[in-house]
């Protein structure tokens, strides 16, 4: 007897509210402003994150499990939208300057989440596909969309290099699903806890293959050479959508895959451990030799990965946890941060750091602001990235993962070097003639700054505000509807 299909739009609700606002940008955008559009994108944000708060605790389902909407999907969209309302408030002031305020901008942002929310959402790993290529592809034309020679190469680069990482994604789900038969998560993980012996060397090249996939995505050394380039190329805007947004959908994927599915598979483990240790070593040295600040903090994103990679490697309850509480974290640092460059900057390449020199004697709250920023981006108590860097050193430290905790450690203390130098420049009376800041008309811009400082600080100060939610241990030992 035929099964009806099981089709429910209920735990797609958050995906296509914000899919409405693409579909809206793309077919409005011949009558409208992009301003007037922005605004109704927001709107789409704002309605899709309280839509998540309908479906906490439902475990809803759809497409015969290919969509999950548990507790962890919801968590982790809860981050994707919040990084998406800081890039839209941002783009209210900056898109003229960076000359990208023409509808299809939006479009595109918002397609782009439409796929970082399926990512998060994924059940099975052709949904996961879908959601990084839509993804993929909208961030490769919002990088380039500005019309400089800068953006356009650096476009370029992201294109080829993304492209030849999802050739190698797609490679890896072919070898995982030759070696387990199915591409459903529970599924490959059920069969992946006693595997045939003759298929242990195809699932562990489709695991090492989905790894390096992945590894193009978040920018784990050595496939990061991209990173740097794009975010310093790509109007600012865009660079926070990337570094921030885009990383926790593909992190989201990591934890899905790596964290759920392929648990219990071999090999990876230690390619991944080995491949974060190459990270922090790389960002953080390189980090310490740029003179250009936005720069600087494309190399910082670099050294975080390496941080935020070490939650893979604990168990999934105390990984998951440690991962979703410092990614909302990591967001909110990186977006203020990112945000504060896109006010003070003159043109689209951003400043170099002696600019920064007294910025407190012009501007005292940016450069506040940003000093708070740097300190938690540093791991400085009491500050939300303390506690964040915590978490994933303890996750990595207690599943026998020692070496690397202490290499993070030592990293870390390197990392103060580049954090507190342009933090101290911004406080130092400047004597030179005054420097000239691209302010314009900031107060979206400046209520961006404001949320991601009052959110490290709070949650600083009160962590529990966000890890009482995600530290449910039934929340990660469900991550695959096990």
């Amino acid at each position: 007897m035929l099964q009806p299909p099981d089709v429910s739009l209920t735990p797609l609700l958050p995906v296509l509210i914000i899919l409405a606002g693409a579909v809206s940008s793309t077919l409005l955008g011949f009558w409208v402003s992009r301003r007037v559009l922005t605004f109704i994108n927001l709107g789409a944000v704002t309605l899709s994150a309280l839509s998540l708060g309908l479906l906490w605790n439902r475990a809803a389902s759809a497409f015969g499990g290919s969509l999950q909407a548990d507790n962890a999907a919801l968590l982790l969209a809860f981050v994707i939208l919040a990084g998406t309302l800081m890039t839209l408030l941002v783009t209210l002031d900056t898109a003229w300057r960076a000359r990208v305020s023409f509808p299809e901008f939006d479009a595109m942002l918002m397609y782009a989440v439409t796929g970082c929310l399926l990512i998060a959402f994924s059940g099975d790993l052709i949904v996961l596909l879908i959601g990084l290529e839509i993804m993929s592809l909208s961030g490769y034309v919002l990088a380039t969309l500005q019309g400089s020679r800068r953006a356009e190469e650096s476009g370029l680069k992201y294109f080829l290099l993304g492209a030849a990482g999802s050739a190698v994604l797609i490679y890896g789900i072919a070898f995982v699903y030759g070696a387990t038969g199915s591409l459903n998560y529970a599924a490959i993980a059920e069969k992946t806890s006693v595997l045939n012996p003759e298929n242990t060397a195809i699932l562990v090249g489709g695991a090492l293959l989905m790894l390096c996939g992945f590894a193009f995505k978040v920018a784990l050394a050595p496939f990061h050479q991209w990173t740097p380039d794009v975010y310093g190329g790509a109007p600012t805007s865009v660079s926070l959508f990337l570094s921030t947004v885009v990383k926790v959908a593909a992190f989201a994927g990591m934890l899905r895959v790596f964290s759920g599915a392929l648990e219990n598979a071999p090999g990876w483990h230690s390619v991944l451990a080995v491949l974060i240790a190459a990270t922090l070593i790389v960002g953080n040295l390189a980090a310490l030799r740029q003179l250009n600040f936005k720069r600087m903090l494309a190399y910082s994103a670099v050294a975080h990965t390496g941080f935020l990679a070490m939650a893979l490697l604990g168990t999934p309850q105390a990984g998951g946890a440690a991962l979703t509480y410092y990614l909302l974290v990591y967001t909110l640092m990186t977006a203020a941060a990112l945000a504060s460059v896109a006010a003070l900057q003159r043109g689209e390449e951003g400043m170099s750091i002696p600019d920064l020199r007294g910025l407190y004697y012009r501007h005292p709250a940016y450069a506040v602001a940003l000093a708070v920023c740097l300190a938690s981006l540093a791991g400085l108590p009491p500050f939300a990235g303390f506690f964040g860097k915590y978490l994933v050193f303890q996750a990595a430290f207690q599943n026998g993962y020692e070496w690397l905790s202490i290499l993070a450690a030592l990293t870390s203390v390197a990392a103060l070097v580049y954090y507190l130098r342009p933090a101290m420049l911004l406080f130092m009376p400047d004597r030179t003639p005054a420097r000239e800041y691209g302010l314009g008309q900031r107060t979206p811009t400046t209520l961006t700054v404001a949320l991601g400082v009052v959110g490290v600080t709070a949650l600083g100060l009160l962590p529990n505000i966000w890890y009482s939610w995600v530290a449910n241990p039934a929340i990660w030992t469900l991550l695959v509807g096990r």
